[in-house]
C-alpha cells in the first residue's frame, strides 16, 4: 500500500463504498509487505530457485530451504 496524496482520499471518502480501495494507509501492513517481497528478491538471486530446474517439488523446496538458511545465517 503506497501512500496517496489527501485529495485522492478524500475523493474517495467522499464516494463511499464505491470509491475502490480504503483510503487509510496501514504503515504495519506496509512494512510486513516491504519485509517479505526483499526476502523473496533474496531468494530469486538463488539461480536454482530463480530458474526452476528442478522436477520435482520436493527438491525444488529443499533447494529453498537451503537458500533460506543461508540467507539466515547470513544475518
Amino acid at each position: 500500500m503506497i501512500p496517496q496524496p489527501a485529495d485522492q482520499a478524500a475523493n474517495r471518502k467522499r464516494l463511499g463504498r464505491l470509491g475502490g480501495r480504503p483510503p487509510a494507509f496501514d504503515r504495519e501492513a506496509y512494512k510486513q509487505r516491504n519485509t517479505v517481497e526483499r526476502c523473496i528478491n533474496r531468494l530469486k538471486q538463488w539461480r536454482g530457485l530463480a530458474t526452476r530446474y528442478d522436477k520435482t517439488a520436493t527438491i525444488y523446496l529443499a533447494g529453498l530451504h537451503i537458500a533460506a538458511i543461508f540467507i539466515w545465517s547470513a544475518r
